[in-house]
């Protein structure tokens, strides 16, 4: 049986065969996805054949393994199921075929945050402020909750989360080393100097490493954001990119939401926003410490913005997707927010020598 009467068959059992279907725009990953409408109502199918992503330069393994990415559905079913116990919006589950990586959602809608971001408002008149402000208050949601460390799938099996550990924090940092230096400046680096960064980034790695750990999302920014005005409080995000959820620092889905890697936030807007953060996590959050977050912020920030400056170009060379290269202005200028933490002084120094463009400056 091929892929196509894989789908038509899980569908026709699930009581959708008689559908109609039309492809929903994809992303980054080897998922595809479906819009359905019929007798039922509406749902989306995710379509995501299980298996590794490509291996990274020189190296055995791929990149998903070493990042601890999720290379099948199950683990999407596990956090979605979690967070739906905390009362926050991730899309119901109406059918599942779990070997065969095919999944029925509930459709959540196509009110994204990016075109609100842009236009400055949301579709019902919602201003940007509330929305930023709800976004923080579903992060302080699910920080408030104690850290799971295994989830069920549903199928009698457990996902066990895994950490921002050694083996996630240095591919991540290799990304820009492996991508951007090549295939953009067109240098590649000498041993030497690889590991000269990585023991700079070993002197940095504590700061981050502060504080209570939390489960975080990894990709929490406006393409994986939907507004859901008819819904109350924190319920109000609709979330449906979920499945490399991670545990490791508070700071993680701050930095990614309020340094957004699709849309444009302004330095005014992330500062009051960061601000609001600080405020209701000293109220809602214990053994908060506002400075170690702080810092923890830059770093991840600054680590965050150059995987990402490494991942463009990856997109424009090994998948053949140019169009994400729009983004790299972006990344530059939320790197430099983040080098203007003191405590980032090495890194700074060497991102202007490596990475910024010339004439590009830190603010201050």
């Amino acid at each position: 049986m091929n892929r196509a009467q894989l789908i038509e068959t899980f569908l026709a059992e699930a009581g959708w065969g008689d559908a109609r279907r039309a492809p929903l725009a994809g992303d980054a990953s080897t998922r595809c996805y479906e819009r359905l409408a019929g007798p039922r109502g509406r749902a989306v199918l995710m379509d995501w054949p299980a298996g590794p992503d490509a291996t990274t330069p020189g190296d055995a393994l791929p990149y998903s393994r070493i990042a601890h990415l999720a290379e099948d559905c199950r683990p999407f079913v596990a956090v979605g199921e979690y967070l739906r116990s905390l009362g926050l919006s991730a899309p119901e589950l109406y059918a599942s075929a779990l070997d065969d990586g095919l999944l029925l959602l509930e459709d959540l809608g196509d009110d994204i945050y990016g075109p609100a971001i842009q236009i400055g408002h949301g579709s019902h008149g919602e201003s940007l402020d509330e929305m930023y402000r709800v976004a923080i208050e579903m992060i302080i949601r699910l920080q408030a909750e104690e850290v799971p460390l295994t989830l069920p799938v549903g199928d009698g099996t457990v996902h066990t989360v895994p950490h921002f550990d050694e083996s996630v924090f240095r591919a991540e940092l290799d990304v820009p080393l492996d991508w951007y230096m090549p295939v953009v400046r067109q240098v590649e680096l000498s041993t030497e100097e690889r590991a000269a960064y990585h023991e700079m980034w070993t002197g940095l790695r504590p700061l981050f490493d502060e504080g209570p750990r939390t489960l975080f999302l990894r990709d929490f920014h406006s393409p994986n954001m939907l507004w859901l005005p008819e819904r109350k409080g924190a319920a109000r995000i609709g979330l449906i990119d979920y499945q490399d959820a991670l545990i490791g620092s508070r700071a993680y889905d701050v930095v990614s939401f309020l340094q957004d890697a699709r849309q444009d936030v302004p330095l005014a807007r992330e500062r009051a926003m960061l601000d609001f953060y600080v405020s209701r996590a000293n109220t809602d959050l214990t053994h908060f410490d506002e400075e170690a977050f702080r810092a923890a912020y830059a770093a991840l920030g600054a680590e965050r913005a150059l995987r990402l400056i490494g991942l463009w170009p990856r997109l424009l060379k090994r998948d053949g997707k140019p169009h994400y290269m729009v983004h790299m202005p972006r990344s530059m200028e939320y790197l430099t927010r983040n080098l203007a933490h003191p405590a980032l002084a090495p890194l700074r120094k060497w991102a202007e020598k490596n990475i910024l463009p010339a004439g590009m400056t830190v603010p201050s």
